[in-house]
């Protein structure tokens, strides 16, 4: 697991002063080491120039979800956008891409960013100040979807007069900017229109998307002119839509693809043991797997009962069995990098089947509940069957609702699930008031449970606009936060764990950002 933040560096990241961190001469080093840095963390293999990389993936690409980070979404951001800054995969320390530096004015209310000025669309348009305030007002938007689409709201003037450098202004404080910056890939505003129409991607990362057959495979070729030398390595990286885990399985043992991506954790545990597979460990990204509750649902609106379903789950075994031990149970949605863990409040709704039945006492007994999940990780079926186990123990009957992903995602954004559901959530490795004002399950503004509260109203808008994400203000807010959750319960949590990926001992340098975004700028075959 990755470490707690560390508190000066963070304080650093964000001091009034300029961070002059890095000139454009090595600033591609600084991109190498810090998006790529697990690139040569697996052995000492030498760099292959060329290849295919072929990887099978579970979902499609759907363009206009192209900002909202589900599908096939990680892999298309990672290989053909750029963002602003990028986080570490331990620490929320901010480190400079496509900004040089930055400074973040006294009263929290402004930022400055110097830009890189041999940066290029794939189109060789140059990248200037403009395609920053354009790909802001873009995600801000809301007819994209986008999670952090309140926080790019309230970035609300733009100084765009140089054209290598801009300066941002808030409505308030933003203690989460770094969020931002790290998430909203820069976009080419003379082609954006033709991502819905015409299949048209253009960013400047290191790949090219360059072909796409709908249900069926991704092409993506290496960018020529990429600003760093000599990268990337691959020629080529092909995602071929594979929806069936085994299906996955097969192709990656017949050599079909080289890296699966939805496999059962119990299979990427099997191949790691033999010789010619290894698994690939998302460190710094964790998801956290959850039930969610419709709260309007007439069963589910007492809150009691939500806190029976609580304390009915096995957290332990789910963890045990189903992530084969590669995470830890929680009742609150931060990891322990997270500035907002709190290993006491952690334990509120242990499993206790008395404490559990004798809710139930007082509530009445409800009807079926609906139990859905998506069906294109494993995982959450293997899941919603423990939980379905552990609720009859105490009482509570419910039935299996499997959803094809398509429908299990315009479920969660449409707040659509009749009563509850199993999936995993992100964005708490983040600066945590993120969450809580931006995920789909959590926003506190709207949410896909339609819980509604003043007080988590309160609570979420406190932690999101004070000065600094960490620090003694921050801890005070995140506790308030914390609490919120535990007494309206809308979300249950049951643990974080760690994203796998199965691999071909041949694929090195297989990287991620903190979102789970993919970065092959240093990866090779041999």
């Amino acid at each position: 697991m990755t470490s707690p933040p560390d508190r000066r560096s963070f304080l650093r990241a964000t001091s009034v002063a300029a961070l002059a961190i890095l000139g454009s001469g090595t600033l591609a080093a600084c991109t190498s080491a810090v998006g790529e840095q697990r690139a040569a963390a697996d052995d000492n293999a030498k760099p292959v120039r060329g290849g295919t990389l072929k990887i099978g993936a579970p979902v499609d690409l759907s363009p206009a979800g192209l900002l909202t980070n589900t599908g096939a979404v990680p892999f298309v951001i990672g290989l053909v956008y750029e963002t602003l800054v990028r986080y570490p995969h331990d620490s929320l320390d901010p480190a400079p891409l496509l900004a040089t530096s930055w400074t973040l004015a006294d009263d929290g209310l402004s930022i400055t960013l110097q830009l890189r000025e041999d940066v290029h669309f794939h189109t060789g348009r140059p990248f200037t100040a403009s395609d920053v305030e354009f790909s802001l007002r873009t995600y801000a938007d809301p007819k994209w979807s986008a999670q952090m689409k309140s926080t790019a709201a309230a970035v609300t003037g733009f100084d765009t007069s140089d054209p290598h450098r801009i300066v941002l202004r808030f409505a308030h404080p933003l203690g989460n900017i770094f969020d931002l910056l790290d998430t909203v890939p820069i976009l080419d505003r003379e082609t954006l229109d033709k991502v819905t129409t015409e299949n048209t991607f253009v960013g400047t990362g290191p790949f090219r998307l360059t072909q796409r057959e709908p249900n069926i495979r991704i092409v993506f070729e290496r960018n020529q002119h990429y600003r760093i030398p000599e990268r990337p390595y691959l020629d080529r990286v092909e995602l071929s839509i594979i929806p069936d885990s085994q299906a996955q399985l097969n192709a990656l043992r017949s050599g079909r693809i080289e890296v699966a991506a939805s496999l059962a954790y119990r299979d990427n545990q099997s191949l790691a043991r033999s010789a010619a597979f290894k698994t690939v460990d998302f460190d710094g990204a964790e998801l956290q797997i959850y039930v969610g509750v419709n709260v309007t649902n007439p069963e589910l609106a007492d809150v009691r009962l939500r806190q029976a379903i609580a304390y009915s789950i096995d957290r332990e075994r789910i963890i045990a069995e189903v992530y084969r031990g590669t995470g830890y149970p929680l009742n609150l949605p931060w990891p322990r990098s997270s500035p907002a863990y709190d290993s006491v409040r952690n334990t509120h709704f242990a499993r206790d089947l008395g404490k559990a039945r004798e809710l139930l006492a007082q509530t009445g007994k409800p009807s079926r509940l609906t139990l859905s999940y998506g069906t294109d990780i494993p995982s959450y079926q293997a899941a919603a069957q423990i939980v379905q186990a552990n609720l009859a123990e105490a009482g509570i009957e419910v039935i299996l609702d499997p959803n094809d992903p398509a429908t299990a995602v315009k479920k969660l954004i449409g707040g659509q699930y009749p009563g509850l559901w199993i999936l995993d959530h992100s964005w708490a490795q983040f600066v945590p008031s993120t969450l809580t004002v931006s995920a789909y399950p959590f926003n506190a503004r709207k949410n896909a449970s339609h819980f509604a509260s003043g007080d988590y109203v309160a609570a979420a808008d406190g932690a999101w606009q004070v000065k600094q994400g960490i620090g003694a203000d921050a801890q005070h807010a995140y506790a308030e936060l914390s609490d919120q959750l535990l007494d309206g319960l809308f979300l249950i949590e049951i643990g974080a764990h760690i994203q796998q990926y199965a691999a071909a001992k041949r694929v090195h340098g297989y990287a991620w950002t903190k979102s789970r975004e993919t970065l092959l700028t240093e990866a090779f075959l041999a």
